[in-house]
């Protein structure tokens, strides 16, 4: 069954603006905010997870986008926050342009294609100017939730 992105996404896994202002920080943030949602079983393993993929390569995709990720086994289904930072920061990403907006995907390490799929939808949301624009200038929790919840 497809992936949707508003399956996977929970408003108490939203958050605008986000407390830290470092990529380490943010990343955690973000980690804790998923591990309280159902389905994630150790936020430390989760962590560890998210930071192995990051030391590879910076999630930092361009355009103001992170994609921080990672497939964990304390992880019994696919799920994500999302947070916009109180100002833009340093993430590494590929452009060399700072960070407006990190959405953080956990998925089970069993499930490498829902996990991609996933990715995917979330790059294809965000290829569109307009709602990149919606999404950095969101000023609260429910603005950017709806951005998400409204796609398929």
């Amino acid at each position: 069954m497809p992936v949707k992105l508003h399956d996977i996404l929970d408003i108490t896994s939203v958050k605008v603006p986000l407390e830290n202002d470092t990529k380490r920080g943010v990343i955690d943030e973000l980690c804790e905010l998923v591990s309280k949602r159902e389905g994630v079983c150790d936020l430390e393993k989760l962590r560890e997870t998210v930071w192995a993929r990051e030391d590879q390569r910076s999630t930092g995709i361009g355009e103001g986008l992170a994609i921080p990720h990672g497939k964990c086994a304390s992880v019994t289904h696919p799920t994500m926050a999302i947070g916009r930072p109180s100002t833009p920061l340093d993430f590494g990403a590929i452009d060399g342009k700072p960070v407006e907006l990190v959405i953080l995907l956990a998925s089970p390490a069993d499930r490498i294609a829902d996990h991609i799929q996933a990715l995917g939808k979330i790059s294809r949301v965000m290829a569109d100017p307009a709602v990149r624009e919606q999404a950095y200038s969101a000023e609260t929790p429910e603005e950017l939730f709806n951005i998400f919840s409204e796609t398929v």
